[in-house]
This record gives structure tokens, C-alpha cells and sequence, in this order.
């Protein structure tokens, strides 16, 4: 209990439901029900807001991210997400791409997994840049819209500067200048002001223009 705090709780926790094939869906119904089941661990756990991710029942985990994993990494770019409630959790580890990429975001905002047997605090963002750096990157997985909004929530949210810092720069591997223009109109820190103004110095747009003139006329 001592790893879940306030701000674990004042977010919602969210249990995540899946199984692979159409086939286990209508025959593994005891998987099914200690899926469900997390609701109520949530619930005892000081969670008053859980939902149920549930769309990907009978959707295999290869080839591209599944629309209900999609909608949860949404959700932790957010921070909207406490806890991430899986019966998997205790081997996400060894579950390959889309595991690790969970484990990475929720690194990043610092929300907690939690499954039958244990609660775990994945490393904190300060304490593996190497692990807060691969998320960002990952969100270049999504590409186009997706991926740019997510990367604008993820910078709103409160994450430390230096993740903020990697989101500049994935931002402007995405070449997102009018979000980028946006984000760095609202920006008052002044480090995080200049890691803005250094990218966008390298880009060509007119609103990256326009805004460009703005500085420069002050």
C-alpha cells in the first residue's frame, strides 16, 4: 500500500482486459473474470474512478498496436492514469514491444502497475533517462496526428524538464511546427523557452516564421 499515494489516487486507474484470439475469448471465461475481477482490487485499493479498457478481447498482440493499448498510452500521455491494472503485470518484462512501451510510459508520468499479487513502481523518470528518452522516442510509433497529439499531452502534463526536453526534440523529428509554435507561445521557462527557439530556429514554416518575428520585435 505505501507505494500508492495521493496523486496515484486523485487519477483514475484503469484495468487493462485482453486476450488474443476470438478463440479464448469464448472458451478461457475464467481469464476473463479475473480480468474483470481488478475493478474491485482497484476499488480496495483507494481507486473511487476505475474503468475498463476492454477493446482488444480477441485482437492478437502482433503487427500494429491494438486500439484499446493505443487508447491506454493516450491516456498516460494525458495524466489521466494512476494505475494500469493487468493480470499480466508481473511479466510485462518478457511480453515483448508493446509490454516494454507500457512499462516506458508509465516511467515517464510515474503510474503504477498493478496485478493480483503485487503493486510495482516502475523506475522513476530521474533514475533512467535511458528509459524516458526510449518512451518519447516511441511515440514516433503512432506517427502523423496521433502521435503529435500525444506528444503535445505528454508535454502538458507535469513531467520533469528534461522529459520535456525530449519531447521538444521528438516533436521536431516530427516536424510539428504549428503544435511546436503553440507549446513554445505558453512557455515561461526560460530553458525550456530556448530548447524551443533552438529547434524551431531549424524549420521552415510561416507560422514558425511569423512567430519567429514576434521574438525579434520584442
Amino acid at each position: 500500500m505505501n507505494k500508492i499515494n495521493a496523486e496515484h489516487l486523485s487519477r483514475r486507474a484503469y484495468v487493462y482486459v485482453r486476450q488474443s484470439t476470438p478463440d479464448q475469448v469464448q472458451h478461457n471465461l475464467e481469464s476473463q473474470r479475473r480480468q474483470y475481477a481488478l475493478v474491485e482490487r482497484a476499488r480496495q485499493l483507494g481507486w473511487e474512478h476505475v474503468e475498463v479498457i476492454d477493446d482488444d478481447l480477441g485482437r492478437s498482440g502482433s503487427g500494429t498496436l491494438r486500439p484499446g493499448f493505443e487508447r491506454l498510452l493516450g491516456l498516460l500521455c494525458d495524466g489521466e492514469v494512476g494505475a494500469v491494472l493487468s493480470i499480466e503485470a508481473s511479466r510485462l518484462a518478457r511480453n515483448g514491444r508493446d509490454w516494454h512501451t507500457l512499462l516506458e510510459f508509465c516511467s515517464v508520468v510515474g503510474a503504477l502497475l498493478i496485478d493480483a499479487e503485487g503493486i510495482y513502481e516502475i523506475a522513476k523518470t530521474d533514475s533512467d533517462p535511458a528509459v524516458r528518452k526510449k518512451a518519447i522516442t516511441n511515440l514516433g510509433l503512432f506517427g502523423g496526428s496521433a502521435g503529435t497529439g500525444m506528444l503535445v499531452n505528454l508535454y502538458s502534463s507535469p513531467i520533469d524538464t528534461q522529459s520535456k526536453k525530449e519531447v521538444i526534440n521528438a516533436m521536431f523529428l516530427h516536424g510539428a511546427a504549428k503544435d511546436m509554435v503553440a507549446l513554445a507561445r505558453k512557455e515561461t521557462n526560460p530553458e525550456l523557452k530556448s530548447a524551443w527557439l533552438q529547434k524551431l530556429s531549424l524549420m521552415h514554416s510561416p507560422e514558425i516564421t511569423d512567430y519567429m518575428m514576434e521574438i525579434l520585435n520584442k
